[in-house]
């Protein structure tokens, strides 16, 4: 009679990897939010999130690209929350949520604007134009319809070219 082998934890794939993945991952984040202590919330979030989804049956071989994919849903997942809580500030105060930006060189005018947006616009707009995704998939990463994420994308170019010209005619 044999005796039944144990299994090891498909999460140690993720520690071969952790090292080679980390910088990768939290450059990714970091480049995408521009907040280091943001970034490196999101990336514990990612190795967590990749730890479950190891363990899971039929779960994808482990690599830096699936990390990765793993790092922008989680990315998605703050902005959703955010903007769910800005919404209700707004609601409550009745006041738009502003970010302020500092004026330094004409190479982070694109970054200021887009941090000047809402996080709607923000996210549809880094996820098309940043991470080069198609319209369906980041209408998948905001859990919205293809047209609605077609509005949204409309309005957000919309606002950032609004807003980077208003803001390179204050430079002026």
């Amino acid at each position: 009679m044999t005796e039944p082998r144990v299994q090891p934890d498909p999460a140690f794939a993720l520690l071969g990897l952790y090292e080679k993945a980390l910088p990768e991952v939290y450059g990714y984040l970091l480049a995408r939010c521009g907040d280091r202590v943001l970034a490196e919330e999101l990336t514990s979030e990612t190795f967590l999130g990749a730890v479950a989804a190891c363990r899971k049956e039929h779960a994808p071989p482990v690599s830096t690209p699936w990390l990765i994919g793993v790092a922008r849903h989680k990315l998605a997942d703050h902005w959703r929350r955010t903007e769910r809580e800005q919404r209700g500030l707004r609601l409550v105060h009745d006041d738009p949520v502003e970010d302020p930006w500092d004026e330094q060189l004409d190479a982070l005018r694109a970054r200021q604007v887009l941090e000047s947006l809402t996080v709607a616009h923000r996210a549809v707009l880094t996820l098309r134009y940043v991470d080069g995704l198609p319209v369906r998939d980041v209408a998948a990463h905001l859990g919205r319809t293809i047209h609605a994420t077609e509005a949204l994308l409309t309005r957000a170019k919309t606002a950032f070219r609004r807003s980077y010209q208003g803001k390179e005619d204050r430079d002026a």
